[in-house]
């Protein structure tokens, strides 16, 4: 397989070459995509044979918290094993052009990356209960704060009599943002889907479980590579079927990658850019405000609180939107003091592991 089938372009030989440039070794590494990661083990496919691979303690020992290590769809440079069926050491994650990430279900300070140098966030919304439009507005200001480009899929499009309308909901509370009803099923939008990760792009499938994701991905790669579970017919809710993330290579030349339902989607960094763009209406109205710094409570000359009062701008969107501009506060003064405690657990976890693995030379192991 080719680099440039898996997505290599221009912006990466310049980025190998200022890696080089910066450190001459870097000449006998090869560079390789992420294509898949599960339970910590992580799959790099190089322009030869794919490896399993780890990061190298100098990676685990610069890198200043999570965000820095290698996720599915990072490029990096990795030095293979000297025997061929050992394990790859990935000493440098080249520059991402773009890193889908999200605060650890259950914490408030630890993140998690789902995915990096992808091009589109498939924001995957069922319409056989899964259905909420807060929710797709939280999964927005992800998918923007990524650098990449959201596009709503709403899936299961053949068990809904109210598709159309529904489309038209999400187009009104995501202006710019292309909105397509799917069914994996009978094939409607399937090829609209494909057509937006043109080849040598890259897209991402982000919902919770049972949306219909796997089902979608096995769709466009033609074939039943990923196992599928229906929803639970008492409540509608998601089976965890997909306990990991792969990244796919479709027919066309297009790259997808699917992984596991997530349940919870909260922010996690202090980019504020996702919030601006996944509420542009709001922003657009609060510059009519009296006061600057108006909180948009019950400060006089507020004109979010005006619109509201007049039915232009719906009170659910507007209570969203203050609850996703608190949480990005919290988590812009956590910010610096999480990145901390992330790095000295990860070089404690590094010393211990040097420390077993010397004891296990002396004992022969």
């Amino acid at each position: 397989m080719s680099l440039e089938t898996l997505g290599w372009g221009p912006d990466l030989d310049l980025a190998l070459s200022n890696a080089v440039s910066q450190s001459p070794s870097a000449t006998s590494l090869v560079p390789g995509r992420v294509v898949r990661q599960q339970r910590g083990l992580l799959t790099v496919q190089t322009a030869g044979p794919a490896f399993l691979a780890r990061a190298a303690g100098r990676l685990l020992h610069q890198a200043q918290g999570v965000e820095a290590l290698p996720t599915v769809g990072d490029w990096v440079l990795l030095q293979p094993p000297a025997s061929g069926d050992g394990e790859a050491l990935m000493l440098a994650v080249l520059p991402r052009r773009s890193v889908l990430k999200r605060r650890e279900a259950g914490s408030e300070h630890d993140g998690q990356l789902i995915a990096a140098n992808v091009d589109v966030v498939f924001l995957v919304v069922g319409l056989d209960g899964n259905f909420n439009p807060r929710r797709i507005e939280r999964a927005l200001t992800l998918a923007w704060n990524s650098g990449a480009t959201p596009v709503v899929l709403l899936s299961k499009a053949d068990l809904a009599d109210d598709a159309a309308e529904r489309v038209l909901e999400v187009e009104a509370l995501a202006p710019g943002v292309d909105v397509l009803a799917v069914s994996a099923r009978t094939g409607l939008g399937v090829e609209d889907v494909r057509t937006r990760v043109p080849p040598g792009r890259t897209g991402v499938l982000l919902g919770s479980s049972g949306v219909g994701k796997s089902t979608l991905a096995n769709r466009l790669l033609d074939a039943a590579r990923l196992v599928t579970q229906p929803v639970r017919p008492e409540d509608d809710k998601g089976r965890h079927t997909t306990t990991h993330r792969e990244l796919f290579v479709l027919e066309h030349g297009g790259l997808i990658i699917d992984g596991p339902g997530m349940r919870e989607l909260g922010l996690w960094g202090d980019d504020a850019e996702g919030l601006a763009q996944a509420f542009a209406d709001v922003f657009a109205l609060a510059t009519g405000c009296r006061f600057t710094d108006c909180g948009h409570q019950n400060e006089p000359g507020c004109a979010v609180r005006a619109a509201v009062e007049n039915g232009t701008l719906p009170e659910e969107r507007r209570a969203n939107f203050e609850k996703l501009q608190r949480e990005q506060a919290f988590q812009h003064r956590q910010t610096d003091a999480a990145a901390q405690r992330e790095h000295k657990r990860m070089q404690r976890n590094q010393a211990n592991a040097g420390w077993a693995r010397t004891r296990s030379k002396r004992r022969g192991e």
